[in-house]
């Protein structure tokens, strides 16, 4: 398998550059597991956690955040189906909500969709991060301005936002767009949970494909240009769950 290559396009901040196209042929159903290779309970999932937990889907190489979404009191968040607007386009799409005991936890793709940034310099922002002080703070936790108006005006207490050129998506509708450069929403991971078991699974993906896929801002039909990777091969039927970082520790 070909490891994707990271450019520098501003000092200290890398993209991934794909190499090799592979294809797969279809979304696996893929049971979240921890580094231990246990099964992640969606109830053990922490609200708000600053911490970044990624997993790969559809392909290897594709990080995804696993976020449990709270209130500024650390509630969950109940997250309702959205219809989510594409600014390149006007197009939409249906978002299909969180999942969970409280429907509060979502995933999204952790690759920028203005230029392909990766975490940290991409990443969640819990509410207790989202004030002005994160305008002063060093990379890769500074806010912007225009983040902290987007979230006051759309009522949002979180944020995921882009320390590379100042992309913010709102985790609570789908990963829609609340500031540029970025014209494309982050693409959804469709998440199941098994209330027997507590289980989570990856089983698909909603929104435009992918970057560096997904340039026209047309939301994908069928599975094709997801599964048309240039980060990796398919994933299997268990996908490790990472935590990586606290960004905000340093």
């Amino acid at each position: 398998m070909a490891a994707a290559a990271v450019v520098g396009i501003i000092p200290g901040v890398s993209v991934l550059v794909p190499p090799t196209v592979t294809v797969a042929t279809g979304f696996p159903k893929s049971l979240l597991i921890d580094s231990s290779g246990n099964p992640v309970k969606a109830s053990s999932l922490p609200v708000n956690s600053p911490y970044i937990m990624v997993f790969e889907y559809p392909m290897t190489g594709e990080p995804n955040f696993l976020i449990n979404l709270g209130d500024s009191s650390g509630r969950p968040v109940e997250i309702n189906p959205t219809k989510v607007v594409i600014p390149q386009t006007g197009k939409t799409y249906d978002f299909p909500g969180g999942v969970g005991p409280n429907k509060s936890i979502v995933a999204y793709s952790a690759i920028c969709q203005h230029l392909g940034c990766t975490p940290p310099y991409i990443h969640f922002y819990p509410p207790n991060y989202v004030n002005s002080g994160q305008l002063t703070a060093s990379e890769p936790d500074q806010l912007t301005a225009a983040a902290l108006l987007a979230a006051r005006q759309a009522n949002v207490p979180a944020l995921i936002h882009c320390d590379c050129h100042g992309s913010t998506y709102d985790p609570y509708h789908g990963a829609s767009v609340l500031t540029g450069p970025t014209v494309r929403p982050l693409p959804a991971v469709i998440l199941e949970w098994d209330s027997s078991t507590d289980y989570l699974y990856a089983i698909g993906s909603v929104g435009v494909a992918v970057y560096p896929n997904g340039s026209n801002g047309i939301p994908s039909q069928d599975p094709t240009e997801d599964l048309s990777s240039s980060f990796g091969t398919s994933v299997g039927e268990k996908i490790t769950v990472s935590q990586t970082e606290n960004p905000f520790s340093s």
